[in-house]
């Protein structure tokens, strides 16, 4: 039964590839910006989602016998899908490799599914871009271990031991907190003209679930903008939901509500950056610039440019190299950027950002630096984390090192551990 389901698996994705035209002139990469306030745009993502479905998109620019396979969460009316759809087509397109896109694959049995017919159709790579998309993953690779699979945001490739699952990410922290110091800067703003008080400069955060993820990004843009404005505090509302623009854009004006004066967000819909536009609110946005559609309110995005990641896999699978089980990009790789500055930011945002980011790569500063902040106003002198994601979820490991929490570090895992809950940020909705 088994051979037969893969049989079937091989005559539709077979069928799927010869019938999909090239899309190497259709679909744009995103352009590799510059890191700090000097990149340029990713591209954006269109305001509504038009549903999604198991929907695949063949590329054929090979001038080499490798091809990459991947799976999307959603589509590209999501701006986190949206930045992996562009970077994949970008270095497909670099390295004349074929690629199939496989978008709206849920995170259950039909990334497997979807995980299969993409190694049965001949793909060499197969790399998935959502978190629960892990262990169906896991599973594929041990079905088919002449092909590498690999996967962002997961945390158990250190761990299952396969030689051919491995996870990525990079150390978007940093870019977050780069986004911070543009939201101190006009908070800064605010209260110099007197449009707030001191008192008053309170931001506002949509996120998605109280994963380590969504914490760490939360937490690092508000250390961001309390390095340059002091006096910041943060309400953060969560979703239940990666994608849901309804929901986000009822986060983001029940935190304008509350007399939130600046909002930023870990979510993928245009629905907060759009009920910021209406309210005359400035924003923050997340993996592209939303400038186009709210002109008067953007500030600036940061995101992970995936490019690199998807360049050095290509790269090492025709080489015949090992891929690492964790894989950490960072600023220095041009894995993290943030995009340039909208007309809504305040004047010496660019030279600020400027100087933290150098103090960042120089490490000098860091974002997590347990002398910036507070746990239960006491400072974080020691922290245990589960950073192997072991089957009894022990904290384990000393992740304070040398004067700061050493998150997504080199000795550990690639993705996000941060998980302390920050004075000066008050968590709503805690259910997710």
């Amino acid at each position: 039964m088994k051979n037969l389901k893969k049989l079937l698996a091989l005559t539709m994705a077979a069928a799927m590839v010869i019938s999909m035209t090239a899309c190497a002139a259709g679909g744009k990469g995103a352009e590799s910006g510059g890191t700090g306030a000097a990149g340029d745009a990713a591209a954006e993502a269109p305001a509504q989602d038009n549903g999604g479905g198991d929907s695949a998109d063949a590329g054929k620019t090979a001038s080499s016998d490798l091809k990459v396979g991947f799976i999307f969460l959603h589509d590209e009316n999501s701006t986190y899908d949206l930045n992996f759809i562009n970077a994949a087509k970008e270095a497909c397109e670099a390295a004349g490799v074929e690629y199939v896109l496989k978008t709206g694959i849920p995170e259950g049995q039909e990334c497997y599914d979807a995980a299969c017919e993409l190694a049965d159709a001949g793909c060499g790579i197969v790399f998935a871009d959502s978190f629960g998309h892990e262990d169906y993953m896991i599973e594929a690779a041990k079905e088919y271990p002449d092909i590498q699979f690999c996967h962002a945001t997961g945390t158990k490739a250190h761990t299952e031991g396969l030689s051919n699952y491995h996870n990525a990410f990079a150390t978007i922290f940093q870019g977050r907190y780069l986004a911070g110091v543009a939201a101190g800067m006009k908070l800064n703003e605010m209260i110099d003209s007197g449009k707030i008080t001191a008192d008053q400069a309170k931001m506002g955060y949509v996120g998605a679930y109280t994963y380590a993820e969504v914490i760490s990004g939360y937490s690092s843009f508000y250390l961001g903008a309390k390095s340059v404005c002091p006096s910041v505090t943060m309400e953060v509302t969560f979703t239940g939901s990666w994608y849901d623009e309804t929901a986000e854009k009822e986060g983001a004006n029940t935190l304008i509500q509350h007399g939130c004066v600046l909002i930023s967000q870990h979510a993928d819909s245009m629905g907060a950056p759009t009920a910021c536009e209406t309210a005359g609110v400035p924003d923050i946005s997340y993996n592209g610039s939303t400038e186009s559609a709210c002109p008067k309110t953007f500030i600036v995005s940061s995101r992970i440019n995936w490019v690199p990641y998807f360049k050095y896999i290509i790269d090492a699978v025709q080489k015949g190299e090992t891929i690492p089980a964790d894989w950490t990009g960072d600023l220095s790789t041009g894995s993290v950027e943030l995009t340039s500055l909208g007309s809504a930011a305040a004047e010496g945002t660019a030279d600020a950002i400027a100087k933290a980011q150098a103090d960042l790569e120089a490490g000098t500063i860091h974002v997590f630096d347990t002398k910036t902040f507070t746990v239960e106003g006491k400072e974080l002198t020691s922290y245990k984390a589960d950073v192997d994601t072991d089957a009894d979820y022990t904290p384990d490991h000393e992740v304070i090192v040398n004067g700061y929490f050493d998150e997504s570090g080199a000795d550990f895992r690639s993705a996000p551990f941060f998980n302390v809950n920050v004075d000066g940020i008050t968590l709503l909705d805690t259910a997710y």
